[in-house]
């Protein structure tokens, strides 16, 4: 293989010289993986249910909360602007996914939650998830990814101590 055909094919990691630290290698490798999977999880929805990666995590960090959510919360829970929670709350609320209804502890918010439909219709999207994650995984045996899990916990411990 050529070299311009492995750099390709390995996406962010052919960034990583001979020389560099292991600790960015590894971001690399961990970055490179990371895309992948979120491009392979995006194309199978889009395929399959005809939805968008960010309506399935709104969805999502709803069902998480059946008692619904503010505006402003689920910002906050998808790390996006109120702006782009407000775009998506208009188009599933359009498709019968959502609703909304004034807040009984705020009359300026309003709160939404999942329709039965948006549950329903999420619940199976997530079983699928699932085993596309399972089936994305399943290269590796289940004790490197139990191994995997508890080294990345502990890079996590790490960073929370340092910020």
């Amino acid at each position: 293989m050529n070299a311009a055909v492995g750099n390709s094919q390995l996406g962010l990691e052919a960034r990583a010289q001979t020389g560099d630290h292991a600790a960015l290698k590894l971001w690399l490798r961990m970055l490179s993986c990371v895309t992948e999977i979120e491009a392979e999880i995006r194309r199978r929805l889009r395929e399959r249910f005809g939805i968008s990666l960010a309506r399935f995590d709104y969805l999502a960090q709803l069902h998480r909360h059946p008692e619904g959510l503010k505006m402003r919360d689920l910002s906050r829970c998808l790390m996006v602007t109120g702006g782009n929670v407000t775009t998506l709350t208009d188009e599933l609320e359009r498709d019968g996914l959502v609703v909304r209804e004034s807040s009984p502890t705020d009359r300026r918010s309003g709160i939404v939650r999942l329709t039965p439909q948006g549950r329903y219709g999420f619940e199976a999207m997530a079983q699928e998830h699932e085993r596309w994650v399972v089936e994305l995984f399943s290269g590796l045996d289940v004790r490197a990814v139990q191994q995997l899990h508890q080294h990345l916990g502990a890079l996590r411990v790490v960073l929370g101590e340092s910020a």
